[in-house]
């Protein structure tokens, strides 16, 4: 179980690499999740304007406490546009990216090696324009995309790396920023400029998907494009970040697609956190090991925040433990912590680097 950090031991951030090779402003990163086990080295992944996906890796050295990181592939072949977003299956061994060509690739990862095993496009069957989120089910078998056409797509993979459509799920009035599975259950959530969250989950009779919630206003909700979300390690609570410069956080213990009950539906918010981004939270993490969330926006800051230890009340708060400004030259567009390290932090920003971070705190 995570520890609950925070409070009053005195927190640090502090700088370990920054990956250079990007020729515009990354979008994205995503650690392998391979580096959870086996002593897999890390492996990091990022998406970026200059139409490329970068894959880095951290070497060993002997002579060193401080591993370094290499660029051991460059992905320059399949996209045409930006490439807006990347995701690893729950395996490591495929990497989904999505482009503003309105394409979404599959990459292989054997031996060291990287190809090009499918294209999921409009030519066939696909999204009409850009592709902003691309997002593995926990069990590898399903993978979502989403794109400025206001739709949400779900894939199966069949055998031979086949490709098949499901579902196409219409709900959204406005681009579709973020689609999520949550990390235990086959239900998916997606956050659009329409300033809502939806809550998918496949019908009963598993012939199709249908939304079973929308988180928003009058009410709960945010009052402005909602950017990403992310679950904690459990997947009981949610977090969202927005462009009104708020954090919320969600209780998603009930299972939508079993739901009986009559009212809102079955996630409930549970608290807001405000008053400490200046301009829009672009991209925000629940770290799976430390219990940390960590937020990436345009006042070029990151902050990290913590359920309040001293918080004696019945209600859930939470409170900031560090911020960083200047970490980027530029807007902080992705905030990522690592799967197994609870102490590393990645980001990456409009100055088109990567950053590794590592977290420190007295407790």
């Amino acid at each position: 179980m995570a520890k609950k950090l925070g409070g009053n031991g005195a927190a640090r951030l502090g700088f370990l690499h920054q990956l250079e090779g990007h020729t515009d402003r990354v979008w994205g990163v995503a650690w392998n999740p391979a580096s959870r086990s086996g002593g897999a080295p890390s492996m990091l992944a990022s998406c970026s304007g200059d139409k490329t996906v970068r894959i880095w890796e951290q070497q060993s050295t002997v002579s060193s406490s401080s591993p370094s990181w290499t660029c051991q592939a460059v992905l320059d072949e399949s996209h045409s546009r930006t490439v807006r977003a990347c995701d690893w299956s729950p395996n490591g061994k495929l990497l989904a990216t999505g482009s503003f060509d309105a394409t979404t690739s599959i990459w292989e990862h054997v031996g060291g090696e990287f190809d090009c095993i499918a294209t999921l496009e409009v030519k066939i069957h696909g999204h009409e324009n850009e592709v902003k989120s691309v997002a593995w089910n926990t069990s590898g078998t399903l993978l979502a995309t989403c794109s400025r056409d206001k739709t949400v797509w779900i894939w199966e993979l069949q055998p031979g790396n086949d490709f098949e459509c499901v579902s196409v799920l219409n709900g959204h009035t406005q681009d579709v920023k973020m689609v999520l599975w949550h990390p235990s259950r086959d239900v998916l959530v997606s956050a659009s400029y329409d300033n809502t969250i939806k809550v998918w989950a496949e019908d009963r009779d598993g012939d199709d998907w249908r939304c079973v919630q929308t988180l928003a206003e009058p009410g709960w909700g945010h009052t402005s494009t909602v950017w990403q979300l992310s679950f904690n390690m459990s997947g009981d609570q949610m977090v969202s970040c927005s462009d009104d410069l708020q954090l919320m956080v969600w209780d998603s213990t009930v299972d939508p697609s079993e739901w009986t009950g009559n009212g809102g539906g079955p996630w409930k918010h549970l608290c807001t956190i405000s008053g400490h981004h200046e301009r829009t939270i672009f991209s925000v993490h629940w770290s799976r090991t430390n219990g940390l969330i960590a937020t990436g926006s345009a006042d070029d800051c990151i902050r990290i925040f913590a359920e309040d230890p001293t918080n004696v009340a019945s209600s859930v708060s939470f409170c900031k433990v560090l911020e960083k400004q200047k970490a980027h030259e530029g807007d902080v567009n992705s905030v990522r912590w690592h799967p197994k390290d609870p102490r590393l932090l990645a980001s990456a920003g409009d100055d088109g680097v990567i950053k590794i971070w590592e977290f420190e705190q007295d407790l």
